[in-house]
């Protein structure tokens, strides 16, 4: 079963949000500046067009005369690709044009000013007093051309202030968020056994941690007490059944004494079943009564059979497959095989097999029993990972604190029919 998504990153959110605005930014800050350079790049080039058109006047106006019509002025040299001129009689001819220009005249009268053609961008420019205009022409080309390099040029810049910022603000996002990491730390590192951490965190790093600060410290308070107090009960618990059962172990050692021989050996059977029960016993009561669970954590070799041998008799058939033996804690593994199996003949099973994995880390169970829906199954599976064992029940809430102890925990994996339990021991 997969388990619960990770929750978003606050680093990475304000991040990819920076980034956003970044983006947005920069291009309305582009669209704005590109707007106003295609103005200010069209004012540019219409003055410069318009002085072409005076110094270009002066310099044809000696030869107008002696030109011929339609002739190819001498000033082609100065002519560019995308800049171009016509001297033009107030009938409509060529009188001269440099080698961009076409033949015929862009308008057929006098036209003074600045005009649009679908190619070219006019200045006309009235010559002498015989009604000759001279026009000066830039191509449209050109003139997109310049506007696409100051836009672009524009919209780069402003996307890359953007991009700056934007870094600028991560990193200034990850040093305030900071606190945040170390207050993590330091509360990884508390032990409520000890007792209350009152002011362990130290003073807040930030205004916005002094609440949280006093709220961490307010509850680790209260759960130091609530621990206190489990280990005081867990404690008394230890003193109040050891008392009895050391009491019945006596009172069995005196009994098989005087007993017939036949008696005295069940006797003596008796007396090992209890003290077996005070191992279990104060295994388990070491187990809750420490804060992690591996306080009273004692491994060793335990074979599968041995560990049945154990238990008390149940109305069970159990199928033992051949198999390694475990690395674990007999006394808490027994415990938490009884509660297993007790479950498994509440819930209506006849027959158990058990098996312990190649590795010898895992001991599986399979019952005959009812079993469970896939919903209820996948739903008990969610609480033990989570450790809510207010859902799951006395016997798999002890199972799995035993295989927590070890470093494992317990599943439930999906089984063809009946009920399966894999407990997991974790590492040797």
């Amino acid at each position: 079963m997969p388990g619960p998504a990770s929750p978003p990153s606050i680093a990475s959110r304000l991040a990819r949000a920076l980034l956003g605005w970044a983006l947005v930014w920069g291009a309305a800050v582009g669209l704005a500046v590109w707007l106003a350079a295609t103005r200010e790049v069209d004012e540019l080039l219409d003055e410069a067009l318009l002085s072409a058109g005076e110094l270009l006047a002066v310099l044809v106006a000696d030869q107008a005369e002696a030109a011929g019509a339609g002739s190819v002025g001498r000033l082609d040299a100065a002519a560019a690709e995308h800049f171009a001129w016509q001297l033009v009689s107030v009938d409509g001819r060529v009188l001269q044009r440099s080698a961009p220009a076409p033949e015929a005249a862009w308008h057929p009268s006098p036209r003074p000013g600045f005009t649009d053609l679908p190619a070219w961008r006019l200045y006309g420019l009235p010559v002498g007093r015989d009604g000759r205009i001279l026009y000066a022409a830039q191509t449209r080309d050109e003139r997109e051309e310049a506007r696409g390099e100051v836009a672009l040029g524009a919209v780069l810049a402003a996307l890359a202030v953007g991009l700056l910022g934007q870094l600028w603000l991560r990193a200034r996002v990850r040093h305030e968020l900071e606190p945040l990491q170390r207050l993590s730390q330091q509360l990884a590192r508390w032990h409520l056994e000890d007792g209350p951490p009152s002011g362990s965190l130290g003073p807040p790093r930030r205004a916005e941690l002094a609440p949280v600060h006093e709220a961490i410290e307010a509850l680790a308070t209260r759960l130091s007490s609530r621990v206190a107090n489990e280990q005081a009960f867990s404690a008394h618990a230890a003193h109040a059944l050891r008392t009895p059962l050391a009491g019945i172990d006596a009172q069995l050692a005196v009994a098989a004494r005087g007993a017939p021989p036949d008696l005295a050996e069940r006797l003596v059977r008796v007396r090992q079943a209890a003290a077996r029960l005070q191992h279990v016993v104060a295994a388990l009561l070491g187990l809750f009564r420490s804060a992690d669970g591996t306080a009273a954590l004692q491994r060793g070799t335990v074979h599968l059979e041995d560990l049945i041998s154990r238990l008390p008799p149940f109305s069970l058939a159990l199928d033992i497959a051949p198999g390694p033996d475990l690395d674990a804690d007999a006394d808490l593994l027994s415990a938490a095989l009884l509660n297993l199996l007790d479950n498994a003949q509440r819930h209506g099973a006849n027959r158990v097999h058990l098996a312990v994995t190649d590795d010898g880390r895992v001991l599986q169970l399979r019952d005959d029993g009812r079993g469970l829906d896939a919903p209820r199954r996948e739903a008990l599976a969610q609480a033990l990972a989570e450790e809510r064992y207010a859902d799951t029940g006395l016997g798999l809430m002890l199972a799995d604190r035993v295989a927590r102890a070890h470093g494992g925990r317990v599943t439930l994996p999906a089984v063809k029919s009946g009920f399966g339990v894999d407990l997991e021991l974790g590492p040797r």
